[in-house]
């Protein structure tokens, strides 16, 4: 008897003594500035285009530049690390339930059904919608989910769904030109110049979708290069130049749901970790959030870089191995 309670106690000692596990998100904290009381929730899970490098920066851009508290979940593995593979993975979605806005940068998740549950009630609040890239076809879920709907979110919600590389896929960078009819929109405040080396994604918004960017093919991965020149078939078969007209690349929505809210929407088919190397893209990010939840936007956002901004290149599998989520604290080395 003895043995057994030197035993229990022991044990009981071991879980007072043993750490608490280390989160697998991070958070960046609210202050003063045009976000001041709003929770941005950021979502990072995509095998390719970096995402797990881009969200963090951005969360940290809307925290420390413009005073929103922000939440940046993953993809994990098991052990907690970072792993966009990790298709059926998402680090604290209970972030979710206070969520004001939502940053989106995902593909093909396969999320069960109890943080679908989370996500949809998001939605259902009617809370605004920042996607990037891959987020247009951002789901694959199985038929045995109560969510399956969400496999359609990209054409439903943000207006596309993946179609084709319009641009050649590493080869032909994107410029950004805003939509002469609708260069007065609050989330064009501040930006110019916008540049991404990814390519351009082929697009077609519905009619309710107020294009503000279209993306110039560009003929190699500079800035400085100039527009390509050749013809090629959209998904429809009809044959155009790759830049007469160019394909849109940002549009906004305003999508009423089931639940009778609407929610606001930005998409750009730009995004990857690279493209957010530009200023004009990140300005057109955070003025997104700022016109989602119906804030001033900032006559130039302040979108300078927090620390130190190093993505990696996109391609599949080219993720940094063996990086926690906390390595992206702003406690952090940079």
């Amino acid at each position: 008897m003895k043995t057994l309670a030197a035993a229990a106690s022991l044990l009981a000692f071991a879980q007072i003594a043993a750490p608490a596990a280390e989160p697998d998100w991070v958070t960046y904290p609210g202050g003063n500035g045009v976000g001041k009381g709003k929770h941005v929730v950021l979502i990072a899970g995509d095998e390719e285009y970096r995402s797990e490098d881009g969200l963090p920066q951005l969360g940290k851009i809307l925290s420390q530049r413009h005073g929103f508290a922000c939440t940046v979940l993953f993809s994990v593995a098991p052990d907690g690390l970072i792993d966009p593979n990790a298709g059926a993975s998402l680090s604290h979605p209970e972030a979710l339930d206070t969520a004001d806005a939502i940053v989106l940068s995902i593909r093909f998740r396969k999320w069960p059904d109890e943080t679908m549950k989370r996500f949809d009630a998001a939605i259902r609040r009617g809370v605004p919608v920042i996607a990037l890239r891959t987020s247009t076809h951002g789901f694959q879920l199985p038929a045995s989910s109560a969510f399956e709907k969400y496999n359609s979110f990209g054409k439903r919600v943000l207006g596309e769904q993946w179609v084709s590389h319009w641009g050649s896929h590493k080869a032909e960078a994107t410029r950004g030109i805003i939509e002469a009819a609708n260069a007065g929109e609050p989330v064009l405040r501040g930006v110019t110049d916008v540049f991404g080396n990814s390519d351009v994604y082929e697009a077609a918004p519905p009619a309710d979708a107020k294009i503000l960017l279209r993306g110039q093919v560009l003929k190699g991965m500079n800035p400085g290069d100039g527009p390509a020149s050749y013809s090629k078939k959209r998904a429809d078969g009809i044959e155009q130049p790759v830049n007469e007209p160019m394909m849109p690349v940002a549009w906004t929505r305003e999508v009423p749901n089931e639940a009778g809210k609407t929610n606001k929407i930005l998409c750009t088919t730009m995004g990857a970790a690279t493209d957010l190397t530009s200023e004009g893209l990140r300005r057109l990010v955070v003025n997104g959030v700022c016109w989602g939840l119906g804030l001033e936007v900032p006559a130039k956002a302040d979108v300078g870089i927090v620390g130190t901004y190093e993505p990696l290149m996109y391609g599949f599998n080219g993720f940094r191995k063996d990086v926690k989520p906390s390595s992206h604290n702003l406690s952090a080395p940079q």
